[in-house]
C-alpha cells in the first residue's frame, strides 16, 4: 500500500481538482486571531465550505488508515508533514463537496506550502486573507478558551 505522497506523484498534478475549477480562498493567521470566527460569519453569508488543514490531519490520524498512522507518527517524532500529504487530504475533502467555493483555514504555513498546493492541484488561490491580531490579545483569546464560565450554571 502506498503513501499520500505516492499516490499523489502517480496521478496527473491536480487534474480533477482543476476541472472542478473551485474558488479556493487561503485563510491565515495566528492561533487565536480570529480565523475560526470570521470563517464563520464567511460560511453563513457567502455560502463558502470552510475546511480546516488541521482538522483534516487530526481526522486522518482518528480513522486509523496508513496514511493516518504516518502522519500521527511524524507528528509523535516533531516533524513537520509533508506539504503533498495535507493538500492530498485537502483536495479529497474539496472533490467530495458538491460546494465550489471554499475557505482553507491554517494552510499554506509557508511559502513551499504555497507552491506545492499549485503544483499538485494546478489551482490558484482568489485570495488570501490573513488576520494580524497583536500577540497579547491572541494569547488573552487562547486562554479565555479554557476557562470555564461559572455564571451559566
Amino acid at each position: 500500500m502506498g503513501t499520500v505522497v505516492e499516490a499523489a506523484n502517480k496521478e496527473a498534478p491536480g487534474s480533477a481538482l482543476a476541472q472542478k475549477n473551485p474558488k479556493i480562498v487561503f485563510v491565515l493567521g495566528g492561533p487565536g486571531s480570529g480565523k475560526g470566527t470570521q470563517c464563520a460569519k464567511i460560511v453563513e453569508h457567502f455560502g463558502y465550505t470552510h475546511l480546516s488543514a488541521g482538522d483534516l490531519l487530526r481526522a486522518e490520524t482518528k480513522s486509523g488508515s496508513e496514511n493516518g498512522t504516518m502522519i500521527q507518527n511524524m507528528i509523535n517524532d516533531g516533524k513537520i508533514v509533508p506539504s503533498e500529504v495535507t493538500i492530498k487530504l485537502l483536495e479529497r475533502a474539496i472533490l467530495e463537496n458538491e460546494n465550489d467555493k471554499f475557505l482553507i483555514d491554517g494552510f499554506p504555513r509557508n511559502e513551499e506550502n504555497r507552491a506545492a498546493f499549485e503544483a499538485v492541484t494546478n489551482v490558484e488561490p482568489e485570495f488570501v486573507l490573513f488576520f494580524d491580531c497583536p500577540e497579547e490579545e491572541m494569547e488573552k483569546r487562547l486562554l479565555g478558551r479554557n476557562q470555564v464560565s461559572y455564571t451559566s450554571y
